[in-house]
């Protein structure tokens, strides 16, 4: 018998003269078919306040009853790992920001390791010395400033290797947190820019603030608070990372995977945070496709003239 328990955030409610019902993590309420299970049999199993009797004739209806929880991602087992073991996450940038980051990244069981940018580069060259280490190494790079032009270049090319690539970087008062970047084909930081410039018609300006020519910054700088949230979402976009494979497998063994999320997913998922009321907006964000370089006579290729072809001009 499985020594699953409730998921957090999960619980199981008795409603009088009716079955039980299970409030999801999200706060939905959701009818329980129990197939002759008794109602709270299953509340003590899934809360560990009873195990499998044998002989017990209602144990395999409960087993199979217990297994759809888990395929739906209510049920985890009773002593989970936390969510980052086994994973080694490189960090590097102002201190300001990394110093929470890599405080809540140790704290859900991260191996965490400082990094430099020439380091950042032969990690995204050769990749992990383990081969083991595939999918399971990750870099985060934190700006206190706007990303100077080419500054990650060389680290679009991690997820090249299964290297995941995270970053983010601040603009005056908003902090922008680039989407997670773990395959081949995946949204790089040469992506966000196109999509931005391509966003706006002030897109000669915006590229102008990003290459310097802009007065001195004025903040504000992050605080206690804003540094804590800011870690606190990128820490979530690593515990993302570090699901999706579990959450595959138990898709393709089930039929079925855990509940999705509202929202964007976090390798699509552009986020803007405003530093001086700490709100929080999601804007979605795609791959540029390659685009074919102008000919030596000027006129466009076949491919050319594109929305991110226009932006990078």
């Amino acid at each position: 018998m499985t020594r699953s328990r409730l998921a957090p955030g999960a619980g199981i409610v008795t409603v009088p003269g009716a079955g039980p019902v299970l409030r999801s993590p999200e706060g939905e309420f959701l009818r329980i078919d129990t197939g002759g299970v008794d109602g709270d049999v299953l509340a003590r199993r899934l809360t560990g306040q009873a195990e499998a009797a044998s002989g017990d004739p209602h144990d395999d209806r409960l087993h199979r009853l217990i297994e759809a929880f888990e395929a739906g991602g209510y049920a985890v087992a009773s002593s989970p790992r936390p969510p980052l073991s086994g994973r080694v996450v490189h960090v590097l940038g102002d201190p300001v920001l990394t110093e929470p980051l890599a405080r809540c990244v140790r704290g859900e069981g991260a191996d965490v390791r400082p990094i430099t940018p020439d380091g950042v580069a032969e990690l995204a060259l050769a990749g992990p010395d383990d081969e083991h280490a595939e999918g399971h190494v990750a870099v985060v790079w934190c700006l206190d400033s706007p990303a100077a032009e080419g500054i990650w270049d060389a680290a679009d090319r991690l997820p090249d290797h299964r290297v995941a690539w995270l970053r983010c970087h601040r603009e005056g008062a908003h902090v922008w947190t680039e989407p997670l970047a773990a395959a081949p084909g995946d949204v790089s930081s040469r992506h966000v820019r196109l999509r931005r410039l391509a966003a706006t018609p002030a897109h000669r300006e915006l590229a102008a603030y990003w290459a310097g020519h802009r007065t001195p910054d004025t903040g504000p700088r992050p605080t206690a608070a804003s540094a804590a949230l800011i870690a606190a979402l990128l820490t979530a976009d690593l515990i993302a990372w570090a699901g999706a494979k579990a959450h595959a497998d138990a898709e393709a063994r089930e039929g079925s995977g855990p509940v999705r999320r509202a929202g964007l997913p976090p390798r699509r998922r552009l986020r803007r945070i405003d530093l001086r009321d700490l709100t929080v907006t999601e804007h979605p964000a795609l791959p540029v496709p390659d685009v074919a370089p102008l000919p030596t006579g000027g006129r466009p290729g076949p491919r050319a003239g594109n929305g991110a072809g226009t932006a990078r001009s």
